[in-house]
């Protein structure tokens, strides 16, 4: 059984065939899917999603590239959301510092923002970093948001860092970049790091893992991550997704595997 933490199947582009999607990823043993918010909207769409499908939990958070629209109404009716049933984590949530689309101090000011309300309302967070390393941790360690865990989706550091997040009971996930054969710092991590601390992602549609790079992800694709996990560890496939999945129940505080 196979868990992917982070997928955006709320975007248009599975608005032709999502079901269908959904379908193929249970033929391929992705049991359980969790739709991710990037802000009111979409947060909303994956709550809804979730509600009509006994295998899909959702998250509700605005995205750094979002942050701007972070506003107290916002912020309240994500608190209210977070209350459901099928709401796991609170995210995605963190500091993008390579596109800008959002000026930094707005950035981080939401990223406070969410981080308080998220420990408020007993949730783990999903925490986006890209490019702003330092600045996420001591973020995260300001609000103490080690108290409820969360994961560190697509984690684009060094070893050490991962280590760092690792002692503080965060899990580091890995997408379908972990696949691309030059990719050799993510085929460490993937290789070192405790099983028992890894998730698997593949953040759909984007980073497509080979072999069908460049084309639109779907969960379905997921197994090829577990496969090149798998095989830099020298561990079974089911090795892998049986851990994977036993991290995610954990973390997200499902009952069971079943």
């Amino acid at each position: 059984m196979l868990t992917d933490t982070h997928t955006h199947l709320t975007l248009p582009t599975y608005n032709a065939d999502r079901e269908e999607v959904i379908a193929r990823a249970q033929a391929e043993g992705v049991r359980r899917l969790v739709v991710i918010g990037l802000d009111l909207a979409s947060s909303r769409a994956a709550v809804a999603l979730a509600e009509c499908q006994e295998n899909l939990w959702a998250t509700v958070g605005v995205h750094p590239h979002e942050a701007a629209a972070l506003d107290e109404e916002t912020l309240e009716a994500l608190t209210e959301l977070a209350a459901h049933p099928k709401v796991v984590a609170w995210g995605e949530i963190g500091l993008d510092y390579y596109r800008h689309r959002t000026p930094r101090k707005v950035q981080r000011e939401a990223f406070r923002r969410q981080l308080a309300r998220a420990r408020a309302v007993g949730r783990p967070v999903v925490v986006h970093d890209r490019e702003a390393h330092e600045e996420v941790f001591a973020l995260l360690e300001e609000a103490e948001a080690w108290a409820r865990g969360g994961v560190m989706h697509c984690f684009s550091g060094d070893r050490a860092l991962a280590e760092r997040y690792l002692a503080r009971g965060f899990y580091i996930g890995l997408d379908g970049p972990v696949t691309f054969p030059k990719a050799s710092r993510l085929h460490d991590l993937a290789a070192h790091l405790p099983l028992n601390a890894l998730l698997l992602e593949t953040d759909c549609p984007y980073l497509t893992p080979h072999p069908y790079r460049g084309r639109r992800n779907e969960p379905a694709y997921l197994r090829y991550i577990a496969e090149r996990v798998a095989q830099l560890r020298g561990l079974t496939v089911e090795a892998v997704a049986e851990v994977t999945s036993a991290n995610a129940v954990r973390l997200f505080g499902w009952s069971s595997l079943a």
